[in-house]
């Protein structure tokens, strides 16, 4: 395959930032997205240039990462993470365009690396469970209904890649939320913080800065991980519930 790549170079958070364009051959079909970007930065480096700084680690879809906005979609035209989208999904020939992450609460360090860490902040506001550490209960000591903990299984999926946020037109982190706060609301373990739980981690979605949520599921479509909309329906409620007692 032949690509012609316009990628996102930005030196530094306070710098400025431009596309710049490179020429690719004889890229392999069976290469993913990054490790393509592997044997560009390859040929940067052979030629004194500075390479393309993105974000990756396990490379196997499960760390959340990696994230590029190809060709105006988060993670590329698959339902997958980038590490994992392969270049047959591309027509030979292509000009591919590569930007970071945008939003107002995910400011771009460097080229396509973006810092997260308000994603981080909201958990440590409240998406946790306080209990005892010790040895493990036995599977079966807090019986659990089959569809709560199907659906905690489901919510818990999420792997904070931010996809749902550079989808949004608002910036909204709304689902990563929402599927943080349900997955701990469905169990048993999560019933004695559920209420402030909520109110917590909204109140920290708000003030890093992230938009609302107008339903327009650009984020639920994006996800790498199939997290379905109505975890925000959950989270509404939830936070209905609790700001009712006047937390």
């Amino acid at each position: 395959m032949r690509i012609t790549l316009k990628i996102w170079r930005q030196a530094s958070a306070t710098a400025a930032g431009e596309f710049a364009t490179y020429d690719l051959d004889e890229v392999s079909p069976d290469m993913s997205f990054l490790e393509m970007l592997d044997v560009l930065n390859e040929g940067l480096t052979a030629a004194g240039l500075d390479p393309v700084a993105f974000d990756s680690d396990c490379r196997e879809g499960i760390c959340g990462s990696c994230g590029l906005m190809i060709d105006g979609l988060a993670h590329g035209p698959e339902r997958t993470t980038t590490c994992q989208l392969h270049m047959r999904s591309m027509k030979d020939g292509a000009t591919i365009t590569v930007e970071p992450w945008r939003g107002d609460s995910m400011t771009v360090i460097k080229d396509c690396v973006v810092d997260r860490s308000a994603l981080d902040r909201i958990v440590q506001a409240g998406g946790y469970v306080s209990v005892n550490t010790g040895a493990a209960p036995d599977a079966h000591a807090v019986p659990v209904p089959k569809a709560k903990a199907d659906r905690a299984f489901t919510a818990a999926a999420c792997i904070s890649c931010g996809a749902c946020v550079a989808a949004c037109p608002n910036a909204s982190a709304m689902l990563f939320l929402g599927a943080k706060v349900t997955h701990l609301g469905e169990l048993p373990q999560g019933q004695p913080e559920r209420d402030a739980r909520v109110v917590a981690m909204a109140r920290q979605h708000d003030a890093e800065g992230f938009g609302g949520c107008t339903n327009i599921g650009e984020c639920a479509a994006a996800c790498p991980k199939e997290i379905p909309l109505d975890v925000i329906s959950q989270l509404n409620k939830d936070l209905r519930h609790a700001m009712a007692k006047g937390l």
